[in-house]
C-alpha cells in the first residue's frame, strides 16, 4: 500500500469523512473534537478487503480498494482511521 498525501484545505468531501473519523476518536477517547487535530490524509489503494486492517481469523475479498488513510493526534499519540470502497472510516487497532 502506498499513499498520496492529500494537500490541505480539505475538499468538502473529504473533510466530512475527517469530522466523522474525528467525532468517533472524541466519544471513544473522552474528549472535545477540538482537541483532536488531524496530522494527514492520504489516498491509498488497500491491497485487499481489510482496507490494511486485517483481523485474526477473518477472510477479505482479494481486490484492489481506493480509500483514505487518516492520521489524528489527541493527547499526544497518532490514531490511523482507514476508509475505503463504501466503508465509513474506522479506527485501525493492530492485532
Amino acid at each position: 500500500m502506498t499513499g498520496v498525501p492529500v494537500p490541505l484545505p480539505l475538499d468538502p468531501i473529504l473533510e466530512k469523512i475527517v469530522a466523522q473519523a474525528k467525532d468517533d476518536l472524541a466519544k471513544r477517547s473522552g474528549i472535545s473534537v477540538d482537541q483532536i487535530t488531524l496530522v494527514q490524509v492520504q489516498t491509498v489503494t488497500w491491497p485487499d478487503g481489510s482496507l490494511g486492517c486485517p483481523q485474526p481469523g477473518m477472510m477479505y475479498p482479494q481486490v484492489l480498494v481506493d480509500g483514505l488513510l487518516i492520521q489524528l493526534r489527541a493527547k499526544g499519540d497518532v490514531y490511523e482511521y482507514h476508509s475505503g470502497g463504501n466503508r465509513a472510516p474506522f479506527l485501525c487497532k493492530p492485532s
